[in-house]
């Protein structure tokens, strides 16, 4: 059975597929895209002093809202294809990615501790069941991520 979606176009690579059924948003590719390319630059909209479901973290009480306002819908997998560079502020792939495939980014990769962990149902091979930030994971596991440099920083490794 196919799913029925609502597909709204966002950039010149991206769009917004809606699951009809669910309400659930992911961000797709419209284009090919190379390992290490940019696919978007970002800023902020709004800094928080608390996180929540939205924002990324860039220190310990700077929680943004992304401009372009679409990356939100980047969801996240424990085998990600592209990452939040929050220092140069751009969203690089971190794998070749295939028109039409999802954007995905490993939450963790930002997020110190998150405003609400939840069950990942990313069905990965090295899906790591519960996510809630970095803090909440071993440094073993961590390091097979590429993460932030505030991540970095708050693990205390160079």
């Amino acid at each position: 059975m196919q799913v029925s979606q609502k597909i709204t176009k966002v950039s010149s690579i991206a769009e917004i597929r809606e699951c009809k059924i669910s309400g659930n948003k992911s961000l797709h590719t419209t284009i090919e895209l190379k390992s290490g390319e940019v696919i978007s630059n970002f800023s902020h909209k709004e800094i928080l002093d608390r996180p929540n479901y939205l924002t990324v973290q860039i220190s310990d009480n700077q929680h943004i809202m992304l401009d372009p306002e679409f990356l939100q819908y980047i969801n996240h997998s424990c085998d990600p294809n592209v990452f939040f560079d929050t220092k140069k502020m751009v969203v690089i792939a971190l794998r070749d990615i295939e028109i039409g495939e999802e954007f995905t980014f490993f939450y963790p990769s930002t997020e110190w501790s998150m405003d609400r962990g939840f069950d990942c149902i990313c069905q990965s091979e090295n899906c790591l069941g519960y996510i809630q930030g970095s803090a909440h994971l071993p440094l073993n596991v961590l390091k097979k991520y590429k993460l932030s440099e505030f991540i970095w920083e708050k693990l205390g490794v160079e």
